[in-house]
């Protein structure tokens, strides 16, 4: 019989102080299969304390700007001497925090500085549970542009755990052939997470947080909104990306490929069964029509208008064109008989506003230009919805009924996946407004 295999990924807030190492202690303990364990750098211990991560990059601007960091290493190394010191463990923190001193004053790399969280986490945890400590500089491979390779990291991981019975691997980073090390996006852990997850084939990758699973809303919009306790990939990737911090939309990928689910679980409360991420929904469980909904502010919709750009002349492509070699990304883009519509990230298009204006009059000449700023983007998923939903109909009802303005609309493919463009001024309202709908479709189902 095959031995149950878990990879557990254990986030900043986790592993934040010795308390937290102790309770991860217990969590590992209580099952044999979890034989892999990925962690990230400490987290804040309350709301005003600081990230090690952004104590290792502030150093390490201070350091390219010729300026005193002793200060910032000061704070590293004091928040990892408490940790040592709450588990009564030996380790060489002097002599690491003398190597970082070094390559900050001769080299300072913002890529590794900002690595070194995860790399002393990972040594520390792996000392306190007698694991061995896998460095992803030797397993986690990218390319010299900072890409990631993985067809070249799944087979130098497999090689690098498969033979060990128990592993700590630090999460956020790996390295090139020349051994320089890269790092993931902030949240990048649980990339390494699902990567290991893949190399060993887990039977389950855990993802241990401070919440017990994914919220089907912000839970600063919505009032005690409800946890999720099961959701499809997909929906999780358009939530994640969306906005809902829980895990990184990326780490979906490997795991949803090789059918692996993930478990979102509170490190604080172990016993709560937290969120499953699988691609099926489980016989028995409850269809909700509305699984979750979150958004991200600080849009604008361009809309350019131009007689029958849908007749094969190319107007389309040429105006994707633009986009591209100016490497300027967008949301999602709408095509009809005499418009193309994009939504695209504010903060992305203001450097080069007027600009691309200009360019799109210039090689395209079109009858009509509209820019329209300060929207919000709302991700309205729900997979389990019946064939014969109707669904998407009545979130925009209930957007129409509480009087918000709905500017964009687009949805994509599933039951329910509707991406709305709403104005900022009514973002959260028109986030509590979908989470009602949701919560009456769920009491309503519930009478039936």
């Amino acid at each position: 019989m095959k031995e149950h295999l878990t990879v557990a990924k254990f986030g900043g807030t986790s592993v934040a102080d010795a308390g937290q190492f102790r309770k991860i202690r217990e969590i590992v303990a209580g099952d044999p299969g979890r034989r892999f364990i990925v962690v990230s750098a400490p987290g804040k211990r309350d709301p005003g304390d600081t990230k090690v991560t952004d104590l290792l990059i502030g150093a390490c601007e201070k350091a390219r700007k010729g300026e005193d960091f002793g200060k910032d290493l000061d704070r590293i190394r004091d928040r990892f001497q408490a940790i040592l010191d709450g588990l009564g463990l030996e380790f060489p923190l002097q002599e690491e925090m003398e190597l970082l001193a070094k390559s900050l004053r001769e080299d300072p790399q913002m890529d590794y500085a900002a690595s070194r969280g995860e790399y002393l986490t990972a040594r520390i945890m792996a000392a306190y549970l007698g694991y061995t400590f896998v460095d992803p500089a030797w397993c986690i491979c990218f390319d010299e542009a900072g890409q990631l390779d993985p067809l070249m990291t799944a087979r130098t991981m497999r090689a690098s755990l498969l033979p060990l019975d128990h592993a700590v691997i630090a999460g956020f980073y790996g390295a090139d052939m020349a051994g320089k090390i890269h790092t993931f996006a902030r949240g990048g852990s649980d990339i390494t997470g699902s990567l290991a997850a893949c190399a060993v084939g887990a039977d389950l990758y855990e993802n241990w947080t401070d919440v017990s699973g994914l919220y089907a809303a912000d839970p600063r919009i919505v009032e005690n909104p409800e946890t999720v306790p099961f959701m499809s990939y997909r929906e999780l990737r358009t939530l994640s990306y969306m906005g809902a911090s829980v895990l990184h939309s990326d780490a979906v990928l490997s795991a949803s490929e090789a059918e692996i689910p993930i478990n979102i679980r509170n490190t604080n409360r172990p016993e709560d069964a937290g969120t499953m991420i699988v691609r099926h929904l489980p016989s028995g469980a409850a269809k909700n029509r509305v699984t979750g909904v979150s958004g991200r502010k600080g849009m604008s919709v361009l809309q350019i208008e131009k007689v029958m750009v849908s007749d094969g002349s190319g107007f389309s492509a040429l105006m994707l064109d633009i986009f591209r070699e100016r490497a300027l990304p967008f949301e999602y883009c709408l095509t009809g008989i005499d418009s193309i519509t994009l939504v695209i990230r504010q903060d992305l298009l203001d450097p080069c506003r007027e600009d691309l204006l200009q360019e799109i009059r210039d090689k395209l000449h079109p009858d009509f230009i509209g820019l329209r700023d300060h929207l919000s983007l709302i991700a309205v998923t729900g997979e389990r919805a019946t064939e014969s939903s109707d669904a998407n109909v009545r979130v925009l009802e209930k957007l129409t009924e509480e009087g918000i303005e709905i500017s964009t609309i687009n949805q994509g493919a599933g039951k329910l996946n509707l991406l709305i463009g709403v104005p900022e001024e009514k973002y959260e309202s028109a986030i509590r407004a979908i989470y009602d709908y949701r919560q009456g479709e769920i009491h309503r189902q519930a009478k039936q």
